[in-house]
C-alpha cells in the first residue's frame, strides 16, 4: 500500500466526517469511544445506592432497610438521572451496613451517614470479594486468605494478610435514599506483589 493512498483514504473520511458535521447529520460516536461507559464509571457523587443482589436486587435502599450491626448487604450505585446501575466493574460493588454512629471512629463519621457505611467488596490483598462476616466480632472478613476488617474503624485490616483498610465510599442521604456523597477514601481494588 503506498503513502498516497493512505493519505486518500484519510482525507475522504475527513471530507465526509466534515460535511456531516456542516449538514448536522454527525453520526452519534458511542461513549465507549470517547472514555468510559456510564455503567463502568465509579460511583459518583449523587448516585443513589440500590441492592446488588436477592429479592430486592436493583431496589433504591432505604435509611429503614438496614438493620444495626447486621451482615454487610451487596450495593451498587444507579445514576438518578438515567437509571444507569454502575455494573460494569466489580470495582464498584461496595457492602453497606448500618451501624452505631457513636461507636464509629471519629476520623470515619464523615463519610457515614446516620450511622450507615460502605465499604469495596474487593480485597485489598488479591481482590477477592469480602462477603463473609463474623457477627460475634462485627468484621467484614475475606473467604480467600481470612483477612479481617473492622467496620467501626473505617475497615482497617485486623487480621490475615491484607495490606491495607478496605476503601469508604462516602454516603448520606437524601429523600430517605442511601446515597454517594463524594468518590472512595481510599484505593479501591488489590496489588498484587511479585
Amino acid at each position: 500500500m503506498s503513502f498516497g493512498k493512505d493519505k486518500k483514504a484519510l482525507l475522504s473520511r475527513r471530507t465526509i466526517f466534515k460535511a456531516g458535521l456542516v449538514s448536522g447529520m454527525a453520526m452519534p460516536i458511542p461513549m465507549t469511544v470517547l472514555g468510559q461507559a456510564p455503567n463502568q464509571m465509579r460511583p459518583q457523587q449523587g448516585d443513589q445506592l440500590v441492592f446488588d443482589e436477592g429479592d430486592r436486587i436493583g431496589e433504591l435502599i432505604g435509611i429503614d432497610m438496614l438493620e444495626l450491626d447486621q451482615q454487610p448487604v451487596s450495593a451498587l450505585a444507579r445514576d438518578p438521572e438515567t437509571e444507569t446501575i454502575r455494573d460494569g466493574s466489580r470495582l464498584n460493588r461496595v457492602m453497606i451496613m448500618r451501624l452505631d454512629g457513636q461507636k464509629l471512629s471519629s476520623r470515619f463519621q464523615a463519610n457515614a451517614a446516620e450511622g450507615i457505611v460502605a465499604y469495596s467488596a474487593v480485597c485489598t490483598h488479591t481482590g477477592c470479594d469480602v462477603i463473609n462476616w463474623d457477627e460475634g466480632l462485627l468484621r467484614m472478613a475475606c473467604p480467600c486468605h481470612e483477612s479481617q476488617f473492622d467496620v467501626y474503624d473505617g475497615a482497617k485490616n485486623v487480621g490475615g494478610p491484607a495490606p491495607r483498610p478496605l476503601a469508604m465510599l462516602p454516603l448520606e442521604i437524601v429523600d430517605g435514599i442511601v446515597t454517594v456523597a463524594g468518590i472512595f477514601k481510599g484505593r479501591v481494588g488489590f496489588t498484587q506483589n511479585f
